[in-house]
């Protein structure tokens, strides 16, 4: 099986260059929080949702709406994710 990368999506690099192995925590970064529903199938079915899961867990950022579909598609609890704990060490000013 082979990924179809958009490069509207890779706006910031070359697409041909891309190592779908090399550069995995990019791509499915990068699919997660600005692909569409069948990009992200595409990278369960290329990565294995094991590894998607172990990716989004270890991510430094993500919004909060990224976040609780991470969180509701692997069934993992908001306060697993780095990002959540990073950013309760880091408060910010009150989100309104």
């Amino acid at each position: 099986m082979d990924l179809t990368l958009r490069p509207n999506l890779f706006w910031d690099v070359d697409v041909q260059t891309i190592d779908l192995q090399k550069h995995k925590t990019s791509v499915i970064e990068r699919i997660v929080t600005r692909g569409r529903w069948t990009e992200f199938l595409e990278i369960l079915q290329f990565y294995g949702k094991p590894t998607v899961k172990e990716v989004m867990l270890n991510a430094r950022w993500l919004d909060k709406r990224t976040l609780a579909f991470c969180s509701a598609i692997f069934n993992t609890p908001s306060s697993e994710f780095r990002c959540y704990k990073l950013a309760q060490l880091n408060p910010e000013h009150w989100d309104y």
